[in-house]
């Protein structure tokens, strides 16, 4: 009972000066949001050259970066606000002393036991070990859990070095903890193995951006163009697409971009108050009143917008229908918009959006068939071929043999563009993959030469230049 006393004492006193000490002292003056954004700003300049000396970023991307920062710094106008600093209260410190010492005493005889005897630790150990864990519900992962997850991942990729599948998971455990570099150099690996499919790229790009907090780079612009060139309804890409405007000072195309993103959402989509704030914040910024948002949709769009606009009818019957019968309501949408290009096989946009749409759902045939008749409306564009390609190899595993149709397609491009980089890529990726690695290291070191220094694609042919002296490389 005299340690409970004392110890009620001990931190009654810390209590009491953390209150009186200001007043006391006199407070400080405050700090104007002037001072605060320039120290922010300052702040982010120099993680920009840190990330430049460390390789994160190449000399073009920290320029870019560098420059987006400092017209912000030059954008903080005006004098900061200077307020009068009150002195000393004495008085006022001894009568909030003795009003907390009053009210926590009154308090603890009220609603305390001060007569009740200690519980030993050891007892309450054994009490909360026998309690059923049953009547608690189920816990969410914690922190540790994730960490965990993402050391057993490591172990387990350094194994298989190859596992484009295990570094996609690994890059999204390490995003659930913040380790937003190891994410991005995760999601950079499992793009360099292959597996080049939307939420890959979407995950490349967004790990850049918060690692960049909160700057597209340039290298993350590439990557949502190419999420959204695979699925044109992407919603991340399309967010992240309108932010990198708005911070390039294109206020009026960011605002547009965003407002259509909003009314192809659902009308109850919590991310439609973060498009109004960004709205407003880059409508402010050039100058124009900010439109209100256009009412949300009853169903997603997202998918239906890679495969086709759905009218509004379908969209709000597929608002009551179970995810199976939606499923089979967006095939059919898939199967309508191939209909309609059998009768209308002239439309090269219709092609790419049909195979797209087939990528997604994970018909791969289907796909390359799409892409084969948008490449016969457009000859002259590799391109197309070469999506083709990637729609080959992204779903296979390391073991699985390389499928001839991609290899016919490559040398197809190959006759006319021999030195185009996607070209030299997907042959080495072949070579690689069938034990040619004298053939594999041609292929790539021809491309290195072609890639700037620093950035990510030379880091990536890098990387996979050094995977064939792996002795576990296939």
């Amino acid at each position: 009972m005299t340690m409970l006393i004392l110890s009620c004492a001990a931190l009654l006193l810390l209590v009491l000066m953390a209150l009186a000490w200001p007043l006391l002292r006199g407070a400080r003056l405050p700090v104007g949001r002037n001072q605060f954004d320039r120290a922010v700003y300052r702040d982010q300049l120099d993680e920009i050259d840190r990330d430049l000396a460390r390789g994160v970023l190449d000399a073009g991307e920290a320029d870019a970066a560098r420059l987006e920062v400092q017209r912000r710094l030059l954008g903080v106008r005006g004098e900061d606000r200077v307020f009068a600093s009150p002195g000393r209260s004495p008085v006022i410190a001894g009568i909030t002393a003795t009003l907390v010492s009053i009210g926590a005493g009154g308090l603890y005889l009220w609603l305390g036991a001060p007569t009740l005897p200690d519980m030993p630790f050891l007892v309450a150990q054994a009490q909360a070990a026998s309690s059923d864990p049953a009547l608690e519900g189920p816990k969410p992962p914690s922190h540790g859990d994730f960490r965990a997850a993402a050391q057993k991942l490591r172990d387990k990729l350094t194994a298989e070095p190859n596992n484009a599948e295990g570094w996609e998971l690994y890059a999204r455990t390490e995003s659930r903890i913040g380790e937003y570099q190891r994410a991005t150099d995760a999601y950079a690996r499992a793009l360099q193995l292959g597996r080049k499919t939307q939420t890959v790229y979407d995950g490349y790009g967004e790990m850049q951006v918060l690692g960049a907090q909160g700057i597209v780079l340039p290298a993350a612009k590439d990557a949502f163009a190419q999420a959204l060139r695979m699925a044109p309804g992407d919603v991340i890409a399309r967010f992240y697409l309108a932010l990198a405007d708005s911070q390039a000072g294109e206020a009026h195309k960011a605002v547009d971009a965003w407002i259509s993103l909003a009314a192809d959402l659902p009308g109850d989509d919590e991310m439609r108050e973060e498009l109004a704030n960004r709205i407003a914040a880059a409508a402010k910024s050039g100058g124009f009143e900010a439109p209100g948002l256009p009412p949300g949709q009853n169903a997603p769009v997202a998918t239906a917008a890679a495969t086709g606009a759905p009218s509004e009818a379908q969209m709000k019957a597929a608002a009551t229908m179970s995810d199976a019968d939606r499923d089979k309501m967006i095939a059919s949408m898939v199967d309508q918009l191939a209909a309609r290009l059998a009768a209308s096989p002239g439309d090269l946009e219709g092609w790419l959006k049909l195979a797209n749409a087939y990528v997604v759902q994970g018909k791969t045939d289907k796909a390359v068939e799409a892409f084969d008749h948008a490449a016969a409306l457009k000859p002259g564009d590799p391109t197309i071929r070469l999506e083709a390609v990637a729609a080959l190899i992204a779903p296979l595993q390391p073991a699985d043999p390389i499928p001839p149709k991609a290899v016919t397609l490559l040398h197809e491009v190959s006759a006319s563009a021999p030195d185009a980089p996607e070209v030299l890529w997907y042959l080495g990726v072949v070579d690689a993959r069938e034990g040619r690695k004298n053939q594999a290291r041609q292929n790539w070191t021809h491309l290195l030469g072609d890639l700037e220094d620093g950035s990510a694609d030379k880091k990536m042919v890098q990387a996979a230049l050094g995977s064939l002296d792996d002795k576990t490389a296939p």
